[in-house]
């Protein structure tokens, strides 16, 4: 009998939308937070088709969804420049779940609880597949990135260093 895969909002949301997609586990030991790049060994998929879901703010209520590759680093300045503000700055990681619904490490660019302004980065538009978390640690989700483009209103920009 096949294991029953717990749905996470991102699945439910890809799937009404429906959206090609292929759901990827792993183990993370006692649920905890892995780097991108163990993700991907841990899957065994390409490092550059693995991305991270970071959020960043401007202050107030001005929210920001990035989506990058796992081995690098988003570069805050241009991040700034394509969301069209002076500075932004990373979102503590207590204000995570109750801004998103996700926590640190499972953080999905779909299925939050409020669709933020979304870039991914721009590497991305060159690739067959991109991965996601899929909205919980140990879970991920292989997709077109024009499809997660459109399903995030999704803009494509270079925004890593």
């Amino acid at each position: 009998m096949a294991k029953k895969v717990t749905k996470t909002n991102a699945v439910r949301f890809i799937e009404q939308q429906k959206i090609s997609h292929e759901l990827l586990e792993y183990t993370a030991e006692d649920g905890q937070a892995v780097d991108g790049v163990t993700v991907a060994t841990k899957i065994g998929q390409p490092i550059e088709h693995v991305f991270k879901t970071l959020m960043a703010t401007a202050g107030g209520n001005r929210y920001y969804v990035f989506v990058v590759p796992v081995a690098v680093e988003l570069n805050l300045k241009q991040a700034a420049k394509v969301a069209g503000e002076k500075k932004i700055e990373m979102l503590a990681v207590k204000d995570l779940l109750g801004l998103t619904g996700y926590v640190r490490g499972g953080c999905s660019p779909v299925g939050m609880k409020k669709l933020f302004p979304t870039f991914i980065d721009a590497s991305a538009e060159q690739l067959a597949f991109m991965i996601v978390s899929a909205g919980k640690i140990g879970m991920q989700m292989k997709l077109a990135p024009t499809d997660l483009a459109h399903v995030t209103k999704a803009k494509f920009a270079h925004v890593v260093e």
